[in-house]
């Protein structure tokens, strides 16, 4: 009984001290990781197996964005009413005004444009006529390349082609062209279109999207040292025809995909350099770009020896030589307490080329992206983290509007500042460090883009960002009637999404149907509001919307890649050292000087 009993009060001791102290340190255990995981950044935790999708709201912003679509009423306003939007140029300044103003009027928060830096020269194309006047007359189909100066009047001149291919042979024209009319640039082959320029991509053309290719690409190096190169005698040339006294140069169009770059296509997007509207790399000489058919009759004759006589007009406007560029801003701002000051972007660029309108590149993309957000407004959404719209400026010229945004808020890489990388563009210098962050960098959820025309949503390019495949596998379920089904790990380039990556923000362009961006309307005089496509634009903003909806409204930020090591990147690429015998370079060369000896 005594034992008993002694047991007894060893037990209720037990139950009083030891087990609520070991119950407390398991509670502080608990409590202790809770609070580590309170300072983790929330795309750094596990991510949830299933998606908790709001098949409502997906109704609802279907509903809204199919059949109240009005993407096409701020597309007739951007390309008919303002037009073009070349960086720099007061058509530019007017979207940027009209964009922040109907952002606002639609019921958007803290509407404002935002100082990306300095750009260059402003520039506005007025009038461009060229004409041959003899051994016939005919009328080109031409415009001037952008930033190019004026004749000041009709000039006249004969004709001559010269062929430049390096620096020495600018000996061949010492002394012949003054008082001429220069055509610059190899008469291409001019095949037959024997595709539709205007196509869908099928499940083949899917599939091969999605594959992951294995095939080593040129070394982004060596791509920079060929465009160098490429500027660098363009610019030469440029110069030795100013001195040479010639009046102005004619350019030939580019080819587009499938021979689209013919039968009155022109794609005007270069002249002498993509720097032209630099003053110190200014174009010397008026320059225009006509008509592969006109190019090919005028060089045709020259080459059988009968003189041309070529009259034409460039008449353009110079602004400040110092013009500043800005992107529009807006917001939806969030409503859960410990979410609102998280963000979610959609957007893409707002300035276009001066040949056409830049409805599909990218008047598409903004208005998809306004589009968006009228929807939101409408359906009066209240989401939990801040929705922000970005429309870039200056894309064209290399992604400065959003380059520029998100080094001001989010981070950069920083430069090399060797003489010899300054004659790059800033993008093309050797990283001088690691990456820099800024505290508005872990705030961003994720970024969505549109900029590759006016074609439909079919998928979405992961960056080489496994993690969120499940996630935006989940999202698009839904979306399979609409057409969107394929995901790809790839990464694609040039626009906007880019510079959000760049800083290890998960940054998206969406897989569009191609229709006849790459053939007939990428940077050409066909790009305007004809080329567009309601449906697949209210498609675009419907599925765009419902990314965005899914990125606010889920508990936890979408996941990220590790960070960027740019400045590591030589180093990683660097071969080998790995062969057997190999000697330095150093002590090959004591080697060769003990053999002379």
């Amino acid at each position: 009984m005594r034992f008993h009993n002694f047991f007894r009060v060893r037990f209720a001791l037990f139950l009083c001290f030891v087990l609520p102290l070991s119950i407390s340190a398991a509670d502080k255990k608990k409590a202790k990781a809770a609070a580590a995981e309170a300072d983790q950044p929330s795309y750094e935790l596990l991510q949830p197996a299933k998606e908790n999708l709001d098949y409502t709201m997906y109704q609802r912003i279907r509903e809204e964005g199919l059949t109240h679509s009005h993407v096409m009423d701020f597309a007739s306003a951007l390309m008919d009413g303002i037009g073009s939007r070349l960086t720099g140029s007061p058509n530019l300044r007017r979207a940027n005004e009209w964009t922040r103003d109907q952002l606002a009027a639609m019921g958007c928060s803290n509407a404002h444009l935002e100082d990306w830096g300095e750009f260059g020269m402003g520039w506005q194309q007025l009038n461009t006529w060229v004409r041959m006047t003899s051994p016939d007359t005919a009328v080109f189909i031409a415009q001037a390349a952008p930033w190019s100066p004026s004749t000041n009047g009709a000039v006249n001149g004969q004709a001559i082609w010269v062929d430049i291919k390096d620096e020495k042979d600018f000996d061949k024209y010492k002394g012949k062209l003054a008082g001429k009319i220069v055509l610059l640039g190899e008469m291409r082959e001019v095949n037959p279109v024997d595709k539709p320029l205007f196509t869908r991509m099928d499940d083949k053309d899917l599939a091969k999207t999605a594959d992951f290719t294995l095939e080593k690409q040129k070394a982004f190096s060596d791509r920079i040292q060929e465009y160098i190169k490429r500027a660098a005698l363009l610019d030469k040339t440029g110069k030795f025809l100013a001195s040479e006294h010639a009046l102005a140069i004619i350019l030939p169009s580019r080819d587009g995909r499938d021979n689209g770059g013919s039968g009155g296509t022109i794609f005007d997007d270069g002249g002498l350099g993509r720097s032209a509207y630099k003053r110190d790399h200014a174009n010397p000489l008026p320059v225009v770009v006509t008509a592969i058919e006109n190019y090919g009759r005028v060089y045709r004759l020259l080459k059988a020896h009968v003189p041309v006589s070529i009259e034409m007009n460039v008449d353009v406007k110079y602004f400040d030589d110092h013009e500043h560029g800005f992107d529009t801003i807006a917001e939806i701002p969030g409503t859960d307490p410990k979410l609102k000051d998280e963000v979610v972007m959609v957007g893409g660029h707002l300035d276009s080329w001066a040949a056409a309108t830049g409805a599909t590149d990218n008047g598409a993309g903004t208005v998809v992206a306004m589009e968006v957000m009228r929807i939101f407004n409408t359906l009066q959404v209240k989401p939990r983290r801040t929705i922000r719209i970005g429309l870039w400026t200056g894309e064209e010229q290399g992604l400065f509007g959003s380059r520029g945004y998100v080094k001001q808020h989010f981070g950069y890489v920083p430069r090399s500042t060797a003489p010899d990388q300054l004659e790059k563009p800033e993008s093309m210098r050797k990283p001088a460090g690691p990456l820099v962050i800024k505290p508005e960098q872990p705030e961003v959820s994720g970024y969505f883009n549109v900029d590759n025309g006016t074609g439909k949503i079919l998928g979405i390019y992961l960056q080489g960002n496994a993690a969120i495949a499940p996630i935006f596998s989940q999202w698009m379920e839904p979306l399979k009637d609409l057409g969107v089904t394929t995901i790809t790990a790839r990464n694609t380039g040039g626009t906007d999404h880019q510079s959000f990556d760049a800083v290890g923000i998960p940054g998206f362009q969406f897989i569009q149907d191609r229709l006849d961006y790459d053939s007939r309307t990428h940077h050409s005089n066909m790009d305007t509001y004809e080329r567009l496509q309601p449906a697949d634009l209210a498609q675009a903003a419907t599925v765009e919307a419902i990314f965005v909806y899914n990125a606010v409204m889920r508990d936890q930020m979408l996941p990220r890649k590790p960070l960027p090591h740019p400045e590591l990147e030589e180093q990683r690429s660097a071969p080998l050292k790995v062969m057997p015998g190999a000697l330095e370079p150093a002590e090959q060369s004591t080697d060769k000087d003990k053999e002379n000896k």
